[in-house]
């Protein structure tokens, strides 16, 4: 599924986004060298960048890395976020036009972001980009909604009061999208632990960063901040809360498409 909007449901939310987002562990890197032969002398093409917090993961690296990003406002966070890394090339393109040469890219990555793309039209354009023998990584934090009273509590404040947030859920991605995805080719997933801590202040952030979170002004934000602080104040310790996540790692391999220009 995708949404019309897509393109532009982060625009108000960008400093939210980059002071209160999960990254992604450093782990992940250990593992791609393992299963996919990463190296720093490949060239990463990250779709969605948004404001780069999966791109500096590959930066750091040694990797080249182009961040594609549709959205101007993400696109150009992820430029200042990123500045000093001589590696990083910001690029206004999306998953489904890139605007990258063919077969140029030895990695495709999509962090928190795969479940906005058309699947037809990034196949097509991600077989363009490709080298031979090229990989996809698909990786998103995954909320640990059962295992805590807190968890709990976040997610029915999510429903209650979220614009959208269902329906966005329904979309991320899991295996037999990805398995599908890839042609029934080589498929991968792993997960790894993740986690955030936050005052009061920090989750505010993180909620209002989530495109189905309503903005300041909407009839849902005032109660919707109004519970959030009852439920930080019901379950803080010494004024922090702990977000649990599962990081989701797919990867496969896609193969290239020649004489597509």
């Amino acid at each position: 599924m995708t949404f019309a909007n897509a393109k532009q449901r982060f625009s108000n939310r960008v400093a939210d986004y980059i002071r209160y987002r999960p990254g992604y562990p450093s782990a992940c890197l250990d593992l791609l060298r393992k299963e996919c032969g990463l190296q720093p002398a490949h060239a990463v093409a990250d779709i969605g960048s948004g404001t780069g917090l999966l791109s500096k993961l590959f930066l750091d690296n040694g990797n080249r890395v182009f961040g594609v990003e549709p959205n101007a406002e993400m696109r150009s966070a992820g430029e200042e976020y990123l500045q000093e890394y001589a590696n990083f090339s910001s690029v206004n393109g999306s998953a489904e036009e890139t605007t990258l040469p063919s077969q140029s890219i030895d990695f495709i990555t999509a962090g928190q972001a795969f479940h906005w793309f058309d699947p037809t039209k990034a196949k097509r354009e991600f077989q363009r980009i490709f080298k031979p023998g090229g990989w996809l990584i698909v990786l998103w934090n995954e909320r640990h909604i059962s295992e805590s009273r807190f968890g709990r509590q976040y997610e029915k404040l999510l429903v209650r009061f979220g614009t959208d947030y269902t329906r966005v859920k329904e979309t991320y991605p899991e295996a037999p999208v990805m398995r599908s995805f890839l042609d029934g080719g080589r498929f991968v997933s792993r997960e790894l632990p993740n986690f955030q801590e936050f005052d009061f202040d920090g989750l505010a952030g993180r909620l209002r960063s989530s495109s189905y979170a309503p903005p300041e002004g909407h009839a849902n934000y005032a109660p919707m901040m109004d519970a959030l602080l009852k439920l930080f104040s019901d379950n803080q310790v010494q004024g922090r809360v702990r977000m649990n996540y599962t990081t989701h790692i797919y990867f496969g391999q896609l193969e290239a498409r020649r004489n597509s220009g």
